[in-house]
């Protein structure tokens, strides 16, 4: 389903109840004219008044703004790719970081092997929860 702008769902919603542009500003106590500009996009329903357009409609807040419920697994398999990239990045960052430094001798062991256990920790956790994605 194509998402539609809130004066589109307005518009939409009023005419599949059979109502028309001055009835339904009457239900809002607002002018024909501010249901007009709403169905045209050049302005939108204060805040507080969303609820009692639903109520208009029969529906919820949440259908009249096109939420969806799934919409933050949605946003959470999105972002992960970009947190197991980023996770071994910071891997990588740490292998080299550690190699160059050893080259130029300006790492001294411990550092050396916070850095790497830093990486090797990235590596881990990327690799864990793509595994728990998995399953």
């Amino acid at each position: 389903m194509e998402k539609k702008t809130l004066g589109m769902m307005i518009a939409s919603l009023r005419k599949e109840n059979g109502m028309t542009q001055l009835e339904l500003a009457e239900k809002m106590g607002v002018t024909d004219k501010a249901v007009s500009k709403w169905e045209r996009d050049l302005s939108c329903p204060d805040v507080n008044t969303i609820p009692k357009l639903a109520e208009c409609f029969d529906i919820s807040v949440d259908e009249l703004m096109q939420v969806k419920a799934d919409s933050q697994k949605a946003d959470k398999k999105n972002i992960m790719p970009m947190v197991h990239l980023i996770m071994k990045a910071v891997a990588l960052a740490m292998g080299v970081g550690v190699a160059v430094l050893s080259v130029l001798n300006e790492l001294d062991a411990t550092s050396g092997m916070g850095m790497l256990g830093i990486g090797l920790a990235c590596l881990a956790v990327s690799c864990l929860s793509q595994k728990s994605e998995a399953q």
